[in-house]
């Protein structure tokens, strides 16, 4: 059963589902918590990231079937560390402030870059250590999961930088209050053509490698993928997407004290 493509994109969509509900529910909880509840957050998680290395070292001793599901594992739990870290605060970058209205071109673009820089930085550096790590293994789920990762987020970022008709802003925690003056909303910008031709293409890259090899890392690859692209899609269609996890997180602090006093 785990050689069937079809479990393996429906398995890829349920852990993309879970891993970011289950990132959402932590960076929600730790809003309402003491001040240091990110950075606990962020270091009681550690085992998640060390499972995933663990878990990246055993696939590529690993084949077949057995061997793509550990390996796409490993990609989320290394990668579901950094960005929870991120959305706690506690890899973020220099510029932590709020765009002044004022500051518009180049300059807003360089402060943008300064809000994320040393997550980018991470992310870059992860990405390059799982590339040198698995060179010559015949089992590169993990890194290219991850490069799929990556790139749909820098695109993702790319067009809420330039602008896209519909922003959700309502997961943002309190470490990132700032990040939402850096999006503009706007008719599709420049970028967003370019963002979804190079999905469609890389999905079906995936799909053609599927249908040749019947390699089911490539049913993971074409589903995260596809994902990606649809995130793309919802910035322009007005679709309630934060229905898929709303229901299953904490209510924000201020919430909670509305519903003890009865307003």
């Amino acid at each position: 059963m785990m050689d069937s493509p079809w479990i393996a994109a429906l398995s890829a969509l349920f852990l993309w589902w879970f891993s970011t509900g289950a990132i959402l529910w932590v960076v929600r909880k730790a809003d309402g918590d003491c001040p240091d509840g990110h950075i606990w957050a962020s270091l009681l998680s550690v085992p998640v990231l060390f499972a995933g290395v663990v878990g990246f070292n055993m696939s590529l001793e690993l084949s077949g079937a057995s061997g793509a599901y550990v390996g796409f594992l490993a990609a989320l739990a290394i990668w579901g560390w950094i960005e929870q870290a991120f959305l706690s605060g506690l890899v973020t970058g220099p510029n932590r402030s709020a765009c002044p209205e004022a500051v518009t071109g180049w300059n807003r673009f360089i402060r943008a870059v300064g809000t994320i820089a040393y997550h980018e930085g991470l992310l870059v550096i992860a990405l390059i250590a799982l590339w040198i790590v698995s060179e010559g293994s015949d089992n590169q789920t993990t890194f290219w999961t991850f490069s799929v990762l990556f790139f749909a987020r820098v695109s993702a970022k790319l067009n809420l930088f330039f602008g896209v008709p519909h922003i959700n802003t309502e997961f943002i925690p309190k470490p990132l209050a700032h990040l939402p003056s850096y999006f503009r909303i706007r008719k599709i910008n420049w970028v967003f053509p370019f963002s979804v031709s190079g999905l469609t293409f890389a999905v079906a890259c995936w799909l053609e490698r599927l249908y040749a090899t019947g390699d089911v890392t490539f049913a993971f690859l074409a589903a995260l993928t596809a994902l990606a692209l649809l995130e793309h899609w919802l910035m322009v269609l007005p679709l309630p997407d934060a229905k898929l996890w709303r229901w299953m997180l904490p209510a924000p602090k201020e919430d909670q004290v509305r519903i003890r006093d009865g307003l």
